[in-house]
């Protein structure tokens, strides 16, 4: 009988050990990356929201095609916000450029790329957009939209307590930003925001990437291969299904659709003042739906949003699972051009990804 419950106490020892899944750590998103010919004017607008430079780095044309599919020298340089891990930007000043980027084109279009930012005061930057546009700058824009979110309940107008958020949206040729302001809660960990800069901002709290597919398992390799947690998965939208503030924030029309999922932090609880800003946001198309499909003005080497990357635990584990998945062009792990080990590949839903290796995604 002893040597029965050595066995039993064997089976369940291993089975309560750690798997190497259990091992494997992402963060949030890490970086925004930037496609741009000249990095000053960018410098000197994401310092209006807080960033700094930090470090740079160098690819010749030879390794930019190894690591990123471009055939042409490359300058990085990494901005911080003040203490955050995620969020950042990243600026790839290409010598070659492969296009113009995505540019106005519009929100819910295949390959659509977009930021979210807190600030303190989103009626200044709305005045700020709008004296651009009457100077004749390329821009487009979507005035502050207020919506009620987390189901937090109705209150009574001029009575009760509202909570929500007042979202604009500002399109330019090199950044797709949709800022927003809380009233009324505070989520502590989802956005610092850097009180010395001028318009008042946090890191970016979230993105958003689109494409078109018939297939949900397309959004279900962001869970099933690189962990991170689902928030939602696939919920179906469509132009009567949204109120009105947030039809205009996508300029969605009659007949509109799309499947919609978010992924956080794996360290994200699931009420909402234990959310951890780093999300991604997924709008999958229906075929059926008709728009233009913009994925080739999606990824590195266009100027404007062409990448976003994550940090991960450990790499090699990464690289197996993303080549054992339905995800295609994937790298062999080799040094970025800031020196850190990393990969590349394009998921299933279309988009290019790198994976940069990390001890730790600590909060």
């Amino acid at each position: 009988m002893r040597w029965r419950a050595i066995v039993l106490l064997i089976g369940i020892t291993m089975w309560a050990m750690p798997t190497q899944a259990d091992r494997l750590t992402i963060g949030g998103i890490y970086e925004v990356c930037i496609g741009v010919t000249d990095p000053i004017p960018q410098l000197r607008y994401w310092e209006l929201f807080g960033y700094r430079i930090g470090v740079s780095g160098h690819f010749s044309a030879s390794q930019a095609k190894a690591l990123y599919g471009v055939d042409s020298a490359l300058r990085s340089i990494r901005l911080y916000h003040q203490e955050a891990d995620h969020g950042l930007v990243r600026l790839m000043v290409w010598e070659r450029p492969v296009n113009e980027g995505l540019g106005l084109a519009k929100m819910l279009a295949p390959g659509s790329r977009w930021t979210s930012t807190l600030t303190k005061d989103v009626l200044d930057l709305f005045n700020h957009a709008e004296a651009a546009e009457r100077a004749g700058y390329p821009i487009k824009i979507v005035p502050p939209q207020y919506s009620e979110i987390y189901d937090f309940g109705k209150a009574e107008p001029f009575v009760g307590k509202l909570m929500g958020v007042r979202e604009l949206i500002v399109l330019q040729p090199l950044t797709r930003n949709m800022f927003f302001q809380r009233f009324g809660y505070d989520l502590p960990h989802y956005g610092r925001v850097n009180e010395a800069a001028k318009f008042r901002a946090s890191q970016i709290t979230h993105v958003g990437l689109v494409f078109q597919s018939d297939n949900p398992d397309d959004a279900t390799f962001y869970r099933d291969v690189l962990g991170l947690k689902p928030q939602s998965l696939e919920r179906h939208v469509t132009y009567h299904t949204l109120d009105e503030s947030s039809r205009r924030l996508y300029g969605m029309q009659p007949g509109d659709q799309y499947f919609g999922s978010t992924f956080d932090n794996p360290r994200s609880g699931s009420r909402p003042e234990e959310a951890i800003s780093g999300r991604l946001l997924l709008r999958r198309i229906p075929t059926a739906v008709k728009e233009e499909n913009l994925m080739h003005r999606s990824k590195p080497g266009c100027l404007g949003l062409s990448l976003y990357t994550y940090r991960v635990a450990p790499l090699e584990s990464y690289h197996e699972r993303v080549k054992a998945s339905r995800a295609s062009g994937v790298t062999p792990i080799m040094v970025n051009e800031f020196g850190e080990r990393s990969f590349s590949f394009v998921a299933p839903d279309g988009h290019f990804w790198t994976l940069i290796e990390t001890e730790s995604t600590a909060r």
